[in-house]
């Protein structure tokens, strides 16, 4: 049986380094903290940024227009009015998230804006619309990225479209649980051949079409006639305004920035404005440029080709034929490679949001753990299963994921538009133009809610009826996780009844002249090594129980603290100090109550993003000074067991007596019941 034992140890220990390597290799070693460098190695510069934080915006140009041109329909000729008016909403929502940037400097995405400004109610409403958006934002861009590469081959090939985004998708994935850095430098030629070729091709479009203005502008006075008189004003204003909500697409992706700030380098506020002009000035454009094309060059939708293709395709039909065919393939493969950026996007801004709502405890709080590349790799893995489940539903179809699309977005800009107006009015006294700030904020409100109004609308009947049942779903399930929450917060706060009588317990026999001063270190002695996450109830209960278990047995007392270094502190060097700071304090109130008692105590601390390796680690330290230690932890004993209240609640204590186990230490748990 003890050889049976012992293999197993060493085969599990084995697969344990095989799967290590494998990790090190797909995935990265790990970060240590005490990188000096770390943050500069892991946060972006507004050029690094406005890749990965901007190529959502800019790649939404291969859909948003097209679906706005083709809901136009016969009177394609009112292009420039949907180009203005796609141009006026990205410059104003801009401006609008600039000031948010300003007002937010820790981070600013709708989630927080809405809790912080409204209410925590309103805020998981913004911040549920905005997890779904992020999923549809990965399963829409990787869509159609596959879609705009297999506009160049022959449409026999079309089958093969969804599985090769299933890859896509599981290839992003990987690509961040490495790092946001590394994902975003390899974007990066990608990104800048994307905009050097649409730059030229777009450029070559309207000056060799400049003489045709004129004629343009007649076609248009003449169409606006007809349609007048086919439809009236009202249904003239119906169409255009179907047009430019159909195009809504073009806007997603804007708020990324605000909601980003996190990872950009310091000062975040500067890098976060200047990565938002970057964004705005390229998008508008972009945009802009493309609607005008379209309607220059008579552009007509073609089966398995996007609008996008059909219009370079016409772009370069004249040019010599060796170079119109190498720039119509780096333009289709970088639009395609830039909608596989753009997914990073939800990669980003998901688990972030995910962290805040963890921090929040509307969602379980393990999606604000990070891993040892201090990237939030549960979040980072629900988002690439959710978009690979959306994918499957939808079959990657383009034009119903633009349905899906569109209308969490808006909810999100909605609610922050009309936080930051009630920001200025409560802070008119206090705040150098507000008038001005709340203009801005103001028309953007009245912007965003105008479209959200119209694609819920338009979009209800087509499928936008499950993207918000869908949001509904989520924030009656984040209500339940947090009433579980607060419940359990209530229930430990009857054990710090424990801690005020331990506190005064310790204070009592230190005053008193029988006790003798703390014992002297005896490496011989037994020793008890407790587990505690900071001086309260649930930590003195342990304590309280070892001893009650085992009275009189144990003269020396080790409290072993390891703060977790999460997305809710990880934001820069003075946070981590603090966090080392504060475990280092609540460790030391054990030790100073259980010298007063007359025991021997001492603390051992550190931090770390994975608190079993921080405390085998901590552990090993311990086991060479005391080689009698005893290690205990406290674990929480619900009523009801369930999978919900296993998912809410990490366990870890179970994988460290396991680690423990595997190096010969004695390790007990302790059962607390709430």
């Amino acid at each position: 049986m003890t050889f049976d034992c012992q293999s197993a140890v060493i085969c599990e220990s084995r697969m344990q380094n095989i799967f290590k390597l494998a990790k090190n290799i797909l995935i990265g070693k790990a970060r240590p903290l005490s990188d000096e460098s770390l943050f500069q190695k892991v946060s972006l510069i507004a050029l690094f940024a406005w890749v990965g934080l901007g190529a959502d915006g800019l790649s939404s140009s291969c859909y948003g227009p097209e679906e706005a041109f083709r809901a136009l329909g016969a009177h394609g000729v009112l292009a420039p009015f949907i180009a203005l008016a796609c141009m006026v909403t990205i410059a104003v929502i801009c401006a609008s998230y600039s000031q948010i940037i300003e007002v937010f400097p820790g981070g600013g995405g709708g989630y927080l804006v809405a809790s912080k400004l409204l209410s925590p109610g309103v805020g998981v409403v913004s911040g549920c619309a905005l997890l779904v958006d992020y999923v549809l934002t990965i399963a829409i861009s990787i869509a159609s990225g596959a879609a705009a590469l297999f506009s160049l081959f022959p449409i026999e090939w079309q089958a093969w479209r969804l599985p090769c985004a299933f890859v896509m998708t599981g290839f992003l994935t990987l690509l961040n649980l490495r790092g946001v850095k590394e994902s975003v430098l390899l974007c990066m030629p990608i990104f800048f051949v994307f905009l050097a070729t649409h730059a030229i091709g777009l450029t070559f479009a309207v000056f060799t079409h400049l003489s045709d203005f004129p004629a343009i502008a007649a076609d248009t006075g003449r169409d606006l006639s007809v349609a007048q008189s086919q439809l009236g004003w009202l249904g003239l204003f119906m169409l255009m305004v179907r047009a430019y909500s159909m195009g809504a697409g073009t806007y997603t992706g804007i708020e990324a920035v605000s909601n980003g700030l996190p990872i950009l380098r310091e000062p975040r506020v500067a890098t976060g404005k200047r990565t938002m002009l970057y964004m705005g000035v390229s998008l508008g454009l972009t945009v802009g440029g493309l609607l005008i094309s379209y309607l220059l060059y008579r552009v007509e939708p073609e089966t398995g080709k996007t609008l996008n293709a059909v219009l370079f395709d016409k772009i370069t039909e004249y040019w010599p034929p060796a170079f119109g065919k190498g720039f119509m393939f780096c333009t289709m493969v970088s639009a395609a490679a830039l909608l596989l950026i753009a997914a990073q996007t939800g990669f980003l801004g998901g688990p972030r949001i995910l962290a805040n709502m963890a921090t929040d405890r509307w969602v379980p709080t393990r999606f604000a753990s990070l891993s040892d590349r201090f990237v939030a790799q549960n979040g980072i893995l629900l988002m690439g299963g959710a978009a690979l489940l959306v994918l499957l539903i939808t079959r990657g179809s383009i034009g119903l994921l633009v349905v899906l699309y569109s209308i969490n977005v808006f909810i999100t800009f909605t609610l922050s538009q009309l936080g930051m107006v009630r920001h200025w009015l409560r802070n008119r006294a206090d705040a150098d133009g507000w008038k001005h700030k709340i203009v801005i904020n103001g028309v953007g409100f009245g912007l965003t809610t105008f479209i959200l109004v119209m694609l819920s609308a338009t979009k209800f009947w087509e499928g936008g009826w499950a993207t918000l049942l869908v949001t509904a779903v989520l924030v009656l399930i984040a209500y339940a996780i947090r009433r579980h929450y607060r419940h359990v917060i209530r229930d430990l706060a009857r054990l710090n009844e424990l801690l005020v009588q331990f506190v005064a317990e310790a204070s009592r026999k230190a005053q008193s002249a029988d006790t003798e001063s703390s014992a002297a270190y005896d490496p011989k002695g037994k020793t008890a090594v407790i587990l505690v996450n900071g001086f309260n109830g649930l930590g003195v209960h342990t304590l309280l129980t070892v001893n009650r278990m085992f009275p009189g047995t144990f003269r020396n007392f080790i409290f072993i603290y390891a703060g977790l270094v999460d997305a809710g502190n990880f934001k820069g060097t003075a946070e981590i100090e603090r966090l080392r700071e504060h475990a280092s304090r609540e460790a030391g109130r054990y030790v100073e109550c259980m010298r007063q008692m007359g025991f021997h105590a001492e603390a051992y601390t550190d931090i770390g993003s994975d608190i079993i390796d921080t405390v085998s680690e901590l552990s090993a330290r311990v086991s060479k000074r005391y080689p009698q230690a005893v290690f205990f932890a406290g674990q929480l004993v619900f009523p009801h067991d369930s999978w919900l209240v296993r998912m809410l609640h990490n366990y870890v204590v179970f994988a460290l007596q396991r680690k423990l186990f595997h190096q010969g230490k004695p390790f007990l748990i302790l059962p607390i019941h709430v």
